[in-house]
């Protein structure tokens, strides 16, 4: 499994719906689940700056997290991007290759 993270940026509309956000997320997790059940989370935190969220998550494969990414924009996220992660050590590793 690889390490992904994904950034969130909710639409102007959703934001504005605060008191309704608990529901949207947990509507959006079951789709996850329910599409991608090989996707193990790792951790959520809401955000400050360019995005409002970030989920941390581990997939398979980036055709996994992509699909992580298109459930997030097909539930009205302006923005929602998945990167790869790399454990900080494994980094060191790659850089003494070089």
């Amino acid at each position: 499994m690889q390490t992904y993270m994904l950034f969130t940026k909710l639409s102007t509309d959703l934001s504005y719906e605060m008191k309704n956000l608990k529901r949207q997320g947990r509507s959006w997790l079951e789709q996850v689940k329910d599409k991608c059940p090989e996707v193990k989370f790792l951790a959520h935190y809401a955000i400050l700056g360019e995005f409002d969220f970030v989920d941390i998550y581990e997939a398979p494969n980036p055709e996994v997290a992509a699909k992580v990414s298109m459930i997030s924009q097909a539930n009205g996220a302006l923005q929602a991007r998945s990167m790869l992660a790399i454990p900080y050590k494994r980094f060191l590793e790659l850089a003494d290759e070089i």
